[in-house]
């Protein structure tokens, strides 16, 4: 693949890697992650009510944070099994040396997969899939995840409970 290639298939994604923010985070840029994380549906009057800025200061604020890329979007809180999605597994996959984009670009494109990362250890990708039973679940592991090219091995682990921790803490 030349370079033109290569750098318009880089463009077309964000690879999150914990490399930090373009600008360092101040008590109020925090305090406005803090309010959205909880509310993301807030005014930005209520807003700048909460952490004690003017509407014009608060609104600059969360246009920096979106433009700086902190904030990413702004969504709704759904429970998977309410939701119809009542089996979740973690599954871990082995893959060949440099097929990580590739094997990226495959499951970004498989249902049910909620979120997959890039990890260090005796697997190198961890997927979470949600699935409306059991037969599903099995069909996208086996017929789907198993058969991207790259994917050397899997191994499921099935979720029988969970549970939110405290998550980060803005302030």
């Amino acid at each position: 693949m030349d370079e033109d290639q290569t750098s318009r298939r880089e463009a077309r994604h964000r690879w999150q890697t914990g490399h930090s923010s373009p600008r360092a985070l101040d008590h109020v840029d925090r305090r406005i992650l803090a309010e959205l994380t909880v509310n993301g549906r807030m005014s930005i009057r209520s807003l700048a009510e909460q952490v004690h800025v003017s509407r014009a200061n608060a609104y600059a604020r969360v246009d920096r944070l979106l433009a700086d890329g902190v904030i990413t979007g702004f969504g709704a809180h759904v429970d998977p099994e309410r939701a119809g999605l009542s089996t979740s597994a973690y599954v871990l996959l082995s893959i060949q040396q440099n097929t990580w984009r590739e094997v990226a670009a495959a499951l970004e494109s498989l249902p049910y997969i909620e979120h997959f990362a890039l990890v260090g250890g005796d697997f190198d990708v961890l997927a979470l899939v949600r699935a409306p039973n059991n037969a599903e679940l099995r069909h996208v592991v086996l017929e789907h995840i198993q058969d991207v090219p790259g994917v050397q091995s899997t191994r499921t682990w099935l979720v029988f409970d969970e549970h939110h921790g405290q998550g980060s803490r803005w302030v």
